[in-house]
């Protein structure tokens, strides 16, 4: 289903954000292992988000992406999951805070599946440079999916999630994007804001959306713009 298919089903109550969520979480447990582009899985604090959702969508109280699932590079910090970058320096790295990115998104109570692999500290073009491991095309899983964003890349392309956020300097969204067949863009610098985002160059950094479709990947960049 596309974004705007689920936001019609969810607001129809023909599904719940519960019932998206744990099927989400079923195809990452099917297909993760083989393909590596989840470094962290929240699934507990998915389910309570995709709970809190539900009974916003009760209430009429609905954003874009209320209960809609979405996941997150691990260069983004986020309070009560790990900000690795992809580095075993940051194993265990725990931010008290979230990035603005993290922020908006939490405010349209999406439900965050997790924080995605990447080449670490964002500096690679393969995905292949991970403490984590190399994460795999899902086309073809002898090929790389390209990077710095490949865990967000392959993710989506992967059906792991409808949504992903990554972060894009000299090509580390649209690359990725267009080596698994997927949308991503690069918005121009300063639309998203860089707080809370791990700095690999700062005056290039950006955050960006990945989707399956344009207008997908348009929706989620309103959001975090």
């Amino acid at each position: 289903l596309t974004l705007a298919g689920l936001r019609a089903k969810l607001d129809n109550r023909e599904l719940s954000a519960v019932e998206v969520t744990k099927a989400y979480l079923a195809r990452i447990v099917a297909t993760n292992p083989a393909v590596n582009a989840f470094i962290t899985t929240c699934a507990e604090t998915a389910i309570a988000e995709a709970q809190a959702a539900d009974q916003a969508i009760a209430a009429g109280d609905v954003t874009p992406l209320t209960g809609l699932p979405v996941a997150v590079k691990d260069i983004f910090n986020t309070t009560g999951l790990p900000t690795t970058c992809a580095s075993r320096i940051l194993k265990n790295y725990v931010s008290p805070y979230d990035a603005t990115v993290i922020a908006n998104i939490k405010a349209q109570k999406a439900v965050i599946l997790g924080k995605l692999n990447m080449d670490e500290f964002a500096m690679g073009s393969s995905n292949e440079n991970s403490a984590y491991g190399a994460v795999h095309n899902p086309w073809n899983l002898e090929h790389v999916p390209g990077g710095s964003s490949g865990g967000s890349a392959a993710a989506v392309s992967a059906y792991e999630a409808p949504l992903a956020i990554g972060t894009d300097t000299g090509g580390s969204i649209r690359q990725p994007a267009a080596v698994t067949g997927i949308v991503g863009a690069k918005p121009t610098y300063g639309a998203v804001s860089r707080y809370g985002l791990v700095a690999f160059s700062s005056s290039l950094d950006q955050a960006g959306p990945f989707a399956r479709t344009v207008v997908d990947t348009a929706l989620l960049h309103s959001v975090i713009a």
